[in-house]
């Protein structure tokens, strides 16, 4: 069951995490509701809205050993009509204003 790890997840998020969910809670970013720390299917991803088919992952070093199951993870959730942006954990720490910008876009191109 992964909902208790999904808690302990949202209970310490990363710094990066905790930085762009003052973004994306409560409705904030476009007023699109965004849940994180979310079970899907096998996987829990960082932060997803269902509304639009979205799932943003933020990653820290420990994925750069993990692209093959990173990929296979991406795989997963586009099969099952998912969008993935994956942003780093120090892209997110420079340069919030400029992750927000692609999420807003991916969001839009929904819309459009």
């Amino acid at each position: 069951m992964l909902l208790p790890f999904a808690k302990k997840m949202r209970a310490a998020p990363t710094d990066a995490e905790a930085r762009l969910w003052q973004h994306l809670r409560a409705n904030r970013l476009s007023g699109v509701k965004f849940k994180r720390q979310q079970p899907l299917g096998p996987f829990i991803v960082d932060f997803v809205s269902f509304g639009h088919r979205l799932v943003i992952e933020v990653d820290g070093g420990q994925h750069a050993d993990r692209s093959a199951q990173d990929a296979a993870r991406t795989e997963w959730l586009v099969h099952r009509g998912f969008r993935v942006l994956r942003f780093w954990n120090d892209e997110v720490l420079r340069d919030t204003q400029q992750v927000l910008a692609c999420i807003f876009r991916a969001l839009d191109a929904d819309n459009g």
